[in-house]
């Protein structure tokens, strides 16, 4: 049962920092309002109307016991009832009260005025809405009834609706300042939100300077100590394999002029395959190494980016209908290189590939299938490791190091988004690139 409620409350409470914060603000200040205003109408508004509505029905109760002694002149007490009590008082004999109800339920001022009428009075009617500022009052009287006008403010205090303002307006001023407040608050955590989604897309943030509260503040700090170490590791990284594949190309030069003298052309065949094969290698070593690229990104249409790279390969095994304009921000080259390294694949393993572009709610969702021998659902999270094959015995095996679908899946977390590996309706493997947009 606890668990249930616990959990229907955080399903009502809002996400966001900036609104949970507003709540612990608002909530009390509304809460107090609330019980004051209970309090005041309860126990000072209530009851101050009713002992005003019970001098103004014993006034006008007077008024008729005096109407009946004989030894007054009718005129000369109502003119003087109008004078000292301010209600205008006129009988009509030979009339009927009113059947219409105008009496408002949600009034406390018609309530009460209703529950008093009750108790000293059989036959009456009332009427608090037609008058602006009077109301009407009729009791029967003898064959007729007297019709009295009498001022709202004989029957209702009217510093209601001061005090009213004066208690809603200072929290409304509280509200907009804690709205103030928190707005400069939640500023700071914001702006590290999207500083780390930047970073992690492979972006340049430039220098982070953290802003806000002391905890914030070292938040911010400890992040940028982060992204400055990462950033350190990658170049490092990137450093070392361009040095390796660098430096292991000068012997690669000096052993293809040795090459040229051996006089056995077998030989030299068996080893010049093995040379180029080398050369492939340090490329993929090389290509590794600068996948994050310091370029800037662009917003550029992705369904042109995808037949610009198709048309490069002029072959009628890869078909792809060009559909509406996508537009994508991003580094253009990397995707580039992501989807050649896809599209290689493909043409390595199979005789047809098929290239499909869609768009989800956050997503624009790149689909290449193929019908070649697939891959094993057990191997698709290890296929993105680095220096990982599958079958050493497939074709071109030699001359990989088995680097592209690692390079692709990082070029893809770059940017925020993932790759999903299935089974293809085309007997083959089917890729989904899931960039976010």
């Amino acid at each position: 049962m606890f668990f249930g409620l616990n959990r229907l409350i955080k399903t009502l409470l809002p996400k966001q920092l900036f609104y949970r914060a507003l709540l612990i603000v608002a909530a009390p200040i509304i809460i107090l309002q609330i019980t004051i205003s209970i309090v005041f109408f309860d126990s000072l508004w209530i009851k101050t109307n009713k002992g005003m509505t019970q001098a103004l029905l014993g006034e006008i109760k007077f008024f008729i016991n005096a109407y009946d002694n004989e030894q007054y002149n009718k005129d000369s007490l109502t003119k003087l009832f109008l004078d000292t009590h301010g209600v205008k008082v006129e009988y009509f004999p030979h009339s009927v009260l009113p059947k219409e109800d105008l009496e408002r339920w949600f009034s406390p001022m018609d309530r009460t005025l209703r529950r008093e009428l009750k108790s000293r009075f059989t036959n009456y009617w009332f009427d608090t809405t037609s008058l602006k500022d009077l109301i009407e009052l009729k009791i029967k009287y003898l064959n007729g009834y007297f019709h009295f006008i009498v001022p709202k403010d004989r029957v209702t205090n009217s510093s209601a609706r001061i005090f009213a303002l004066w208690i809603t307006l200072p929290a409304f001023l509280l509200i907009i300042v804690a709205l103030i407040f928190l707005k400069n608050q939640t500023r700071p955590i914001i702006n590290l939100a999207k500083a780390s989604e930047r970073f992690g897309r492979g972006e340049d943030i430039g220098e982070y300077r953290p802003s806000g509260a002391l905890e914030i503040r070292q938040a911010g700090y400890e992040f940028d100590k982060m992204r400055k170490r990462i950033i350190r590791h990658l170049n490092q990284r990137s450093e070392m394999l361009s040095g390796i594949s660098h430096d292991l190309r000068t012997p690669l030069t000096r052993i293809k002029l040795q090459l040229s003298f051996i006089k056995d052309k077998e030989i030299e065949k068996k080893l010049s395959q093995d040379v180029i094969e080398m050369e492939k290698m340090l490329n993929e070593y090389l290509q590794f190494s600068s996948n994050r690229s310091n370029e800037k990104n662009e917003s550029f249409d992705i369904s042109d980016l995808i037949f610009e790279t198709i048309h490069k390969y002029e072959n009628e095994k890869i078909s792809f209908e060009k559909g509406s304009s996508l537009l994508f921000s991003g580094r253009k080259s990397l995707i580039r290189r992501c989807l050649n390294n896809f599209i290689d694949n493909s043409l390595k393993y199979g005789d047809k590939i098929k290239i499909d572009l869609k768009k989800s709610v956050n997503n624009i969702v790149i689909i290449i299938d193929d019908d070649g021998p697939g891959i094993p659902k057990n191997e698709y999270e290890n296929v993105f490791k680095p220096f990982y094959k599958i079958d050493k015995s497939r074709g071109d095996s030699k001359s990989s190091v088995g680097l592209g679908m690692s390079i692709a899946s990082d070029i893809v977390q770059s940017h925020g988004g993932n790759i999903k590996l299935e089974n293809s309706p085309m007997k083959g493997l089917r890729v989904k690139i899931f960039l976010p947009f």
